[in-house]
């Protein structure tokens, strides 16, 4: 049976593989021995090999040792996790924070402790896996609204008025880098006494003034009633969290399950999250430098032909349609020693399969410059690109 699924798999331009790395997450990364410049990592501002970091995780380690030993709620919560929580809704500006061991645990846990059976959830179409399964596993009913549409999402809350609903969105969606238009979706929220959850896994540290994800990038840090984020990505640890109101972080503490059944972060780990937090704020050079790296890369792609859509963030997404070309174009980017990943189906909705390139701060234009050529070069040799076009 497996061996059957795994041949259609296949045959179908869907297969994945592992490729192991080396070396840290940095602009450039070893595999089997080799130097690829690295251009789909999470690690958006460079801090993956960070020596303040790595030092961070030393020093906590020869306080606390290694593991935590036990879930949050029987031995598992330390010193170090109390004060990330404290900053965490410090810089999210929230009453209180929870910390979760990842951000789909966060979802999960969240959402379906939240809404129930009798509840109606208005889910984004291009909501990450994780959101969709905690609406699954509430138990409630799903409404999904179109994508960033919040005319849609009015007209559906409008058909379902006067039930307990919860609105939830990612801030920065994570395939095509687009922003969620959150002035527009607390509007339809309040209107309809919806609660309004957002995800900002891939905003934390990058959108805003200070770097605190979608609502400090729109100025409404104080609009939104449950916000979501990680610290795997511009935080370059592990974890996610749920920052909101008291009332909200201790009944989640007792009721979700994600959070309850699970052995704690590892106190190094935690103390990475809080030095990447510290430097976040300190150093908005490094937002600065990934932005001004994006804005470059995206321009560079439409000159050689390529239609990139116009967003502030640093995921740009070169969509070409189907899988079998679009992992091709993955291959041959591999062969001149440039990692990007191929998205298919089903992270992405048929024919819109793609190269996803994430950007990093510590990224030059000298380190990206070989690559737009290669990309140039590639989309002729597949058709993709007209040869008459500079």
């Amino acid at each position: 049976m497996f061996l059957d699924e795994l041949k259609w798999i296949n045959e179908s331009g869907l297969y994945r593989q592992m490729k192991y790395l080396q070396s840290p997450q940095q602009p450039y990364v070893k595999i089997a021995g080799k130097s690829y410049l690295m251009l789909s990592s999470n690690s958006y501002l460079g801090l993956c090999n960070d020596q303040r970091l790595k030092q961070a995780a030393m020093d906590t380690m020869e306080k606390y040792g290694v593991g935590s030993g036990g879930s949050r709620l029987t031995t598992g919560s330390y010193e170090v996790h109390k004060k990330l929580e404290d900053e965490i809704a410090a810089f999210k500006g929230a009453e209180a924070a929870l910390l979760f061991n990842t951000g789909y645990m966060a979802n999960i846990g969240a959402i379906s402790s939240i809404a129930g059976k009798d509840w109606v959830i208005f889910s984004d179409r291009f909501n990450h896996a994780s959101i969709i399964d905690g609406c699954r596993l509430s138990g409630a009913e799903i409404i999904i609204y179109k994508h960033c549409d919040a005319s849609d999402l009015e007209t559906k809350a409008h058909s379902h008025r006067g039930r307990r609903a919860l609105v939830v969105t990612d801030g920065l969606f994570s395939v095509d880098g687009d922003i969620a238009p959150l002035p527009e979706i607390i509007q339809v929220a309040k209107k309809y006494n919806m609660l309004l959850m957002v995800d900002d896994a891939h905003a934390t540290g990058v959108l805003g003034k200070n770097g605190g994800g979608t609502a400090d990038y729109f100025g409404l840090q104080n609009e939104i009633d449950i916000q979501m984020g990680t610290f795997s990505k511009a935080l370059a640890s592990e974890g996610g969290f749920i920052a909101g109101n008291r009332g909200l972080i201790d009944y989640l503490a007792n009721k979700a399950r994600s959070f309850i059944f699970s052995t704690a972060l590892a106190p190094a780990t935690v103390a990475v999250s809080l030095r990447a937090l510290e430097i976040v704020q300190a150093e908005p050079r490094l937002r600065q430098s990934l932005i001004a790296n994006s804005a470059w890369f995206r321009e560079k792609l439409r000159e050689i032909g390529f239609e990139i859509m116009d967003f502030p963030t640093p995921i740009i997404s070169v969509v070409l349609g189907q899988p079998e070309l679009t992992v091709n174009f993955s291959n041959r980017l591999m062969g001149k020693n440039i990692f990007v990943s191929a998205i298919r189906p089903p992270t992405v909705p048929q024919g819109t399969s793609r190269l996803r390139i994430n950007l990093m701060a510590t990224h030059t234009v000298d380190d990206l410059a070989p690559a737009i050529d290669s990309m140039a070069a590639i989309g002729k040799e597949l058709g993709i690109l007209n040869d008459t076009r500079n």
